[in-house]
C-alpha cells in the first residue's frame, strides 16, 4: 500500500521522488499538500491531489499512527528509486522516478487540460517552456485523432 501511495503522488500529482519521501502529515491540508521546502526556492508550495488520493493518504498516516511531525515515508532516496525500477520491471518496462513525473504531465496534456494549467500546477514550473520538455512527442495517431476531433 504505502509504494501504491507514493507511486500515485509521482503519476498523477506530478510530484519529484524527494518531494513524495519529504512528506510529513502536517503537511496534508483538504486535498493539498503543502511543500515547506520546495525545490524551486520559494517559501513553499502546493500539490493539488484527488480526493481519493488525498483519503488514501490520510488514512495510511492514521493506520500507522505517523506522528504529526515525522515523514510519512521514511524510506532513502535511493530505496523509493529502487521500487520504481522494480515496479517498472515487474510490468515490463524501464522505469525511473522522474519518468512518473513526466507522465503526469503527459496523461494531462492528452486529457486535453491547458499547458498553463500543467506547468503551474502539476509541474510547478515557473516556465513554460521547461514544461514542454516534459511532454512526449505526438505520434501521427494522435495527431490525426486530434485534426478529427477538432474539425471533423
Amino acid at each position: 500500500m504505502v509504494f501504491l501511495i507514493m507511486l500515485e503522488l509521482m503519476a498523477r500529482a506530478g510530484m519529484r521522488i524527494g518531494e513524495v519521501l519529504g512528506l510529513r502529515p502536517l503537511d496534508i491540508a483538504d486535498r493539498k499538500l503543502i511543500l515547506h521546502v520546495p525545490k524551486c526556492g520559494r517559501d513553499e508550495e502546493i500539490v493539488f491531489i484527488t480526493q481519493k488520493l488525498n483519503s488514501k493518504l490520510i488514512n495510511y498516516v492514521r493506520d500507522q499512527k505517523i506522528p504529526y511531525d515525522k515523514r510519512i515515508f521514511p524510506i532513502t532516496y535511493a530505496g523509493a528509486r529502487k521500487m520504481v525500477v522494480h515496479v517498472g520491471a515487474a510490468v515490463g518496462i524501464k522505469l525511473r522516478p522522474h519518468d512518473l513525473r513526466r507522465h503526469a504531465a503527459t496523461y494531462a496534456s492528452r486529457g486535453g487540460v491547458p499547458l498553463e494549467i500543467i506547468s503551474k500546477i502539476i509541474l510547478r514550473h515557473s516556465n513554460l517552456s521547461t514544461t514542454q520538455q516534459y511532454l512526449e512527442k505526438v505520434s501521427d495517431v494522435e495527431a490525426h485523432r486530434w485534426i478529427e476531433n477538432l474539425h471533423g
